[in-house]
């Protein structure tokens, strides 16, 4: 019985998605008057690459799982740090689900060759196990990536911030500290920084709003608290290099600490194995006169 359910459950849920791809429904009409009457979201400052194959493959699955609500707004501006696009992130988790829950009636074929068949249920409950994982390990690999990469953000901006100050305290304004800044810095973060400048520069906009909205796509709130303190000092003339500096110590103090809390953990972790080791050679130690105590009984 249960084995039916899962089966009808699996195909209606591949057929709903074929429907919903194949024939998607029509907006309603108060849908079409606010897209109508609504004004044109901003161009993202950073652009995220597609995977070409991915998409290919798993372009049937994407429709119905952004009806779903899917990905959600926190992995959307994980997938904007780590640079990976929407669409990409969402035919990863179907093609991997698909193949999670495949690969064990693949295995099933082969035991049926070699005349050593599991049955039936064996098969069904680890499909589907391995299609549930296969459709989490992506949200928890841009997890993982998005929080390094922020805090490799955050140490680029560290730097960034007291290049800004040392600008600003020989006499450069404001845009043109932030454009030398920018321009000295290496590496991904300052790329970032780069680009949201140039974006300023293309839009005719002020830099320190086109740095605000980067931290909003990136879920940085440090950069868009330097954003509203550079905006001070480009609109209202106020002084703001102590404030700079201020800033970044704090971001090198954020560093410091996290360092310590990250060996504080790495040295937790190396005690459950130094645990097992320490009992593994106490039990090689007494093996020998265990065993001869109970030989003498």
């Amino acid at each position: 019985m249960i084995p039916a359910l899962l089966f009808g459950a699996g195909a209606g849920a591949g057929l709903w998605l074929l429907l919903t791809w194949a024939l998607p429904p029509s907006p309603a009409l108060s849908d079409r008057l606010a897209q109508v009457s609504a004004r044109p979201p901003a161009t993202p400052i950073i652009a995220a690459a597609e995977a070409t194959w991915v998409c290919r493959w798993g372009r049937v699955f994407v429709p119905g799982l952004r009806k779903l609500g899917l990905p959600g707004t926190k992995i959307e501006a994980d997938l904007r740090v780590i640079g990976r696009g929407v669409d990409t992130h969402l035919a990863s988790k179907a093609l991997l689900a698909v193949a999670g829950l495949l690969t064990p009636w693949l295995l099933q074929t082969l035991l049926v060759l070699v005349g050593l068949p599991l049955g039936v249920e064996a098969p069904l409950l680890a499909g589907l196990v391995c299609a549930a994982l296969g459709f989490v390990i992506p949200d928890l690999g841009v997890r993982t990536k998005a929080t390094r990469l922020r805090r490799e953000f955050r140490d680029a901006l560290s730097a960034f911030l007291d290049l800004v100050w040392i600008t600003l305290a020989g006499g450069a304004g404001v845009e043109a500290a932030l454009g030398d800044a920018a321009a000295v810095g290496a590496g991904p973060a300052f790329d970032k920084i780069r680009r949201a400048l140039h974006t300023a520069q293309l839009t005719r906009t002020t830099p320190w709003n086109t740095l605000r909205r980067l931290g909003e796509e990136l879920d940085i709130t440090e950069l868009a608290e330097l954003a509203a303190s550079v905006s001070l000092a480009g609109t209202e003339g106020a002084r703001v290099r102590a404030s700079l500096a201020a800033k970044a110590q704090g971001l090198r103090t954020h560093q410091v600490t996290d360092a310590e809390s990250d060996a504080q953990a790495a040295t937790e972790r190396m005690a459950l194995p130094v645990t097992v080791l320490f009992l593994g050679f106490l039990g090689f130690i007494t093996y020998p006169a265990v065993t001869q105590v109970l030989n003498g009984l």
